[in-house]
């Protein structure tokens, strides 16, 4: 007999990286259908039989190398759980950054219009909608398969959201935002790291931006003047190489307060600028 706890030390022995443990609940709890806090709870409970084939299968998985979110369909962003899929990013820690700088510029009784473009999930859009339940928050992407998966993540959290597919700036054509907040693709078309790890997984045509990785960014702070109001901002996800650059396009857009933000590591992560009031 096979239980709980003796289920999680195997397969925690079988996945590599410091998190095996944690991700062994993780993928017991999606086996179950249960949280984890009931793992704990029952930790000397037997396994039943196709439970612990449905576990292993997730094991396997998962030691092939497929992150854990899509190997469950769910990830955890901010207050918010999420579904993923083949068609989205997974939302990561660090994008959480971004949200607080976007909402440290959103006051918290104020309408703002606010734009988040190639939302995915919708994690960023979501996010600032949770927290500033008055702002009008649209949302764009030029995957429809993922504007489907930010519809169904805005549904079951009960937070409007205005979907536009499309690319970038294109299906707002004529409006102007008090913020706009981007996740592009950042990595150069041939990094290393998009063969490796998790990244194998996601979507390419959200991860690479030509040579440099600075096409996508080139283009978005390029436009957004016209799509900002008169003192709106702009807050941009990027590598932690790419500061000076990105930092360089902002000031050629003509943006003021041009400065870098640091993600919880302490690395460049976050560019930001504002419209000239």
């Amino acid at each position: 007999m096979t239980t709980v706890a003796a289920a999680l030390r195997e397969g925690a022995a079988r996945l590599p990286g410091g998190e095996a443990r944690l991700e062994a609940e993780l993928l017991l709890a999606h086996a179950l259908a249960r949280p984890r806090s009931w793992l704990y709870a029952h930790a000397d409970d037997a396994l039943a039989a196709e439970d612990a084939v449905r576990y292993t299968a997730l094991l396997q998985r998962r030691a092939a190398g497929e992150p854990v979110a899509m190997v469950t369909g769910r990830r955890g962003f901010w207050t918010l759980d999420l579904e993923v899929g083949a068609d989205t990013l997974v939302p990561r820690a660090d994008t959480e950054r971004l949200v607080e700088l976007a909402l440290e510029r959103l006051p918290a009784d104020g309408a703002p219009a606010v734009l988040d473009l190639g939302t995915g999930t919708g994690a960023i859009a979501l996010a600032i909608a949770r927290e500033r339940p008055r702002a009008r928050v649209t949302a764009v992407d030029a995957s429809a398969g993922a504007l489907a998966v930010a519809a169904r993540n805005a549904a079951a959290l009960g937070l409007p959201l205005r979907l536009l597919h499309g690319d970038w700036f294109a299906p707002v054509a004529g409006e102007r935002f008090a913020l706009v907040a981007s996740n592009p693709p950042y990595l150069a078309e041939d990094d290393p790291h998009l063969q490796e790890g998790d990244l194998r997984f996601e979507p390419r045509s959200a991860l690479a931006s030509g040579e440099e990785g600075l096409a996508d960014l080139r283009t978005i702070i390029a436009a957004a003047p016209a799509h900002l109001e008169p003192g709106g901002w702009l807050l941009v996800e990027h590598g932690w190489t790419q500061a000076a650059a990105v930092r360089g396009l902002f000031a050629a857009a003509g943006f003021t307060a041009v400065e870098t933000a640091q993600d919880l590591e302490g690395r460049d992560r976050v560019g930001l600028g504002r419209w000239k009031a």
